[in-house]
């Protein structure tokens, strides 16, 4: 559920919440924020209720009331499920992290499964996993691949671009609700849960099943956006590659233009935008694939999805595992 779902175990709370997103529908948000705020004298410790507060508190214009109600999620939620911490950094008050929490963006994708498929390909125009696909076939001559790994897989959409090619086909996700969808698809010979944001040994891509240097592909098609810092990923990636073995990926375009920029990170090659998501720069990708001895072999900048009316531009990849 999202978090204008999650109830708060009271019923006139929840009422004057819903009274209170009515209001916001409107356009009035700062009486939104104050029915929230009446609505959270009943039950001070509803996380929900205060992340909701801070949205109507940034869109009445109230930043600093904004930022100090999602410190207040923070404290209720350490986990972080609503992604307080990068609201934060958006308005300025909080550094920029070096990745979204885990625990949010299983929740986003949980959220999102039922509608994902729908919302890229018919409205939002997205195109990565073809051009991955496209990538790879070109390289290889349309060469059957032993077996690839889908990282972030989601429902499948990258693996049907790719099943014909590959004769093992494994797919990993943080959300166990798109790995269901993608279960439904029958596309995949194995699925399981993994989490790229963690190191090698705990991350859940490695097994006495599955063991390291097994793939002669590894994907992650639209997925590195929610990872700011690619240290972790570009430590797991070639222990999971053979020799020789394929690395196709794609990031956002730190470079291209956008209406805003959250201030902080780009020293590191990453920025955090205000869709919360992270943009890479060209040169931070090269240098993370020369240190973990990738060589890039094709690149291409595209128009890769909608967000709203805007274009978003990113970067697809293709790298190759030395000898």
């Amino acid at each position: 559920m999202n978090a204008h779902q999650l109830s708060s175990g009271d019923l006139l709370a929840d009422r004057r919440a819903e009274y209170a997103q009515m209001l916001a529908a409107s356009g009035d948000h700062a009486e939104a924020a104050d029915l929230m705020r009446q609505a959270l004298e009943r039950v001070p410790d509803w996380a929900a209720g205060w992340f909701r507060l801070a949205e109507h508190e940034e869109k009445a214009g109230e930043r600093e009331a904004a930022a100090a109600s999602l410190a207040r999620v923070l404290d209720l939620n350490p986990d972080d499920m609503f992604g307080a911490r990068l609201k934060r950094a958006v308005l300025g008050a909080d550094t920029v992290p070096g990745q979204a929490p885990s625990a949010y963006v299983a929740r986003l994708f949980d959220d999102y499964a039922d509608r994902f498929d729908a919302a890229l390909v018919e409205r939002l125009d997205y195109t990565v996993p073809g051009r991955l696909a496209a990538m790879v076939e070109r390289f290889t001559g349309g060469a059957t691949l032993e077996r690839a790994i889908d990282l972030g897989c989601g429902t499948g959409l990258f693996g049907a671009e790719i099943r014909h090619r590959v004769g093992m086909l494994e797919g990993y996700d943080l959300s166990s609700n798109m790995l269901a969808k993608a279960a439904e698809k029958h596309l995949y010979d194995h699925l399981g849960d993994a989490d790229l944001s963690r190191p090698l040994d705990t991350s859940g891509l490695v097994t006495p099943d599955f063991p390291e240097g097994r793939a002669d592909l590894a994907v992650a098609a639209d997925v590195l956006m929610y990872l700011g810092d690619l240290l972790a990923v570009f430590a797991i990636v070639p222990a999971l590659l053979k020799a020789d073995g394929l690395f196709a990926f794609s990031v956002e375009d730190a470079e291209a233009p956008v209406p805003e920029v959250v201030p902080g990170g780009a020293s590191e090659g990453f920025v955090l935008r205000p869709s919360l998501r992270y943009a890479h720069s060209e040169g931070y990708i090269r240098k993370l694939c020369r240190t973990a001895g990738l060589e890039v072999i094709d690149m291409a900048r595209a128009v890769i999805r909608k967000d709203g009316a805007q274009d978003v531009v990113g970067i697809l990849f293709l790298s190759r595992k030395g000898l």
